[in-house]
């Protein structure tokens, strides 16, 4: 796949804070790519960087094979062929949705027709005199939408672009923004702290933390190969085991398991362990005890204190539920590669 967007070692730094530290990332032409991150790791610098409006301190970036920063070039964010959707938003609340649609279009000859086209793309088809307080949440963001795409970008950039919406609308929005995107073809980088979100939408996704990326991967990668203890924690519920490695295998508290890696005879390491890989049964005798017991709809999740001190969860289904305070049996059902890490 041909990168359409490429940074090369780009810092950004205000004052004494480093926002973005060395980051190299390509994106490849008509891709869906997230940022996956907490508050504060720079992936909203990020997106402003490759925009425009920011300046990186250090290092290139490239927009469609040219060079829009960095050596001594700067491009305008005006001439980078980007649209932006803000997270708010920021839709003109004095024009109506045929003007705020139209604000970008250089080409006044075809504007009409050109306005017209993405509202038809977006569905608001009809709704060209109507000004964003008679619009619906999800109807300003589909505004906004059709407003990065009428000037024909060559990327588009969404900053947290669900994040505004209750969680039912969320879920029927994200998938009709999924369809228009994957439609039109346009490369695209958004950027989320939201774990669902960017497994929904994205292709692969960068991990962020800290203004570096952790991982960059599919999301079934992240998820479940991830390549630090942070990616594993952040993307979905993590939990971790002491092992030793013997004989090819990983002995722990509760189990055993397979070892893939090269890890040498004797070693004392970290196994991930997800509560989907734990099984429980009552047990007097048991290794673990039940402290807490969570409702979740169709599952129970449960936490599992160990004789050693250690902490496990269990997703269990909420059939024949384990009152908190009983004895447990632990089994480990995990994949056939465990994810382990070195301790140090």
């Amino acid at each position: 796949m041909k990168s359409q967007v490429v940074l090369e070692r780009v810092t950004k730094k205000y004052s004494a804070t480093t926002a973005v530290e060395d980051m190299s990332l390509e994106v490849g032409r008509g891709e869906i790519f997230c940022l996956l991150g907490p508050s504060g790791c720079g992936k909203t610098t990020t997106l402003r960087l490759i925009a425009g409006l920011e300046k990186p301190d250090s290092g290139r970036i490239e927009i469609g094979g040219v060079t829009v920063a960095g050596g001594g070039v700067w491009v305008p964010p005006e001439e980078r062929r980007v649209g932006v959707v803000f997270q708010d938003y920021a839709l003109f609340p004095h024009m109506n949705v045929f003007q705020n649609v139209a604000f970008g279009i250089r080409n006044r000859r075809g504007l009409r027709r050109r306005v017209q086209e993405v509202l038809e793309l977006v569905g608001l088809r009809g709704m060209e005199k109507r000004y964003p307080h008679e619009l619906s949440s999800g109807q300003q963001q589909r505004v906004a939408i059709a407003r990065a795409l009428a000037p024909e970008p060559e990327v588009i950039l969404l900053d947290e672009p669900f994040s505004n919406l209750d969680a039912d609308l969320r879920k029927r929005i994200r998938s009709d923004i999924k369809k228009i995107l994957k439609d039109t073809g346009i490369t695209t980088i958004f950027v989320t702290h939201d774990q669902e979100e960017a497994f929904f939408m994205a292709e692969r996704i960068g991990v962020m933390r800290d203004g570096r990326l952790e991982q960059v991967g599919t999301p079934e990668q992240v998820f479940h190969r991830p390549s630090t203890p942070f990616v594993a924690q952040f993307v979905g519920t993590a939990d971790f085991i002491d092992g030793v490695v013997r004989n090819g295998r990983v002995v722990t508290s509760i189990g055993e398991l397979e070892l893939n890696e090269g890890f040498p005879e004797g070693e004392r390491v970290r196994v991930l362990i997800r509560p989907d890989f734990v099984d429980i049964e009552e047990d007097g005798e048991g290794e673990g005890t039940v402290v807490e017991r969570l409702f979740l709809g169709t599952h129970h999740l449960y936490t599992i204190l160990l004789k050693g001190g250690e902490r496990v969860r269990c997703l269990r289904h909420r059939s024949r539920p384990i009152p908190a305070g009983s004895k447990v049996r632990v089994k480990l059902g995990a994949p056939a590669r465990p994810v382990v890490f070195r301790t140090n």
